[in-house]
């Protein structure tokens, strides 16, 4: 909210629901005749992003030879579209996210070493939900609040969240939601009890 990129375009992109092939060009965009299905000219999320910011969702997912064109964009802060020969500069804050344990992929050669010192300047970790259960409440009461729309409004009776709490949720907080939407859908009406949940 403070930067100078306040306002700019913010443009996400996950490298784990994206094929290999499709991630390249979701990436650097294409030109109109750059393979079979290329029937106009598409920009890509590093263009869309210029000036603004790119997050990229499961970094650790993305393919080793999409990490080296990576690496090389964020380097040169220029690349190419697919089938293109146009340089393109860019200006993008990059910011990733993965679950996986970066480090050990870098000594397993699944993770290049290069990419990894050009995505960690600043390295945030986020403890597992099970290590932070102060925060399970806060969370239960903001999907309650996200799902009421759809489901209707609900409050969570003492001792169900008494079970939230307690719960190790090796899925963390998508574990959560899903069990908070599911809870609604089971209850009902009114409040969440002990047996809405699984």
């Amino acid at each position: 909210h403070y930067s100078r990129r306040a306002g700019r375009p913010f443009v996400g992109i996950s490298a784990a629901a994206i094929p290999g092939p499709l991630l390249e060009s979701e990436l650097f965009g294409h030109e109109k005749g750059a393979f079979t299905d290329a029937k106009e000219r598409r920009l890509g999320k590093l263009e869309l992003a210029h000036g603004g910011s790119v997050f990229f969702d499961e970094i650790g997912d993305m393919p080793p030879e999409l990490q080296v064109k990576l690496v090389r964009a964020l380097q040169e802060r220029t690349f190419e579209r697919v089938g293109g020969h146009e340089l393109i500069r860019m200006d993008v804050r990059v910011l990733a996210a993965t679950n996986r344990d970066l480090e050990a992929m870098m000594k397993d050669g699944r993770f290049r070493e290069d990419l990894f010192y050009r995505l960690n300047v600043v390295s945030l970790s986020l403890p597992a939900l099970r290590e932070r259960r102060q925060d399970i409440p806060l969370l239960a009461e903001h999907f309650l609040a996200k799902y009421a729309d759809s489901l209707g409004e609900r409050v969570i009776a003492p001792d169900a969240m008494d079970r939230l709490v307690g719960h190790d949720w090796p899925g963390n907080v998508r574990e959560l939601e899903n069990v908070i939407q599911r809870a609604m859908v089971m209850a009902g009406t009114g409040v969440v009890m002990p047996e809405h949940l699984p």
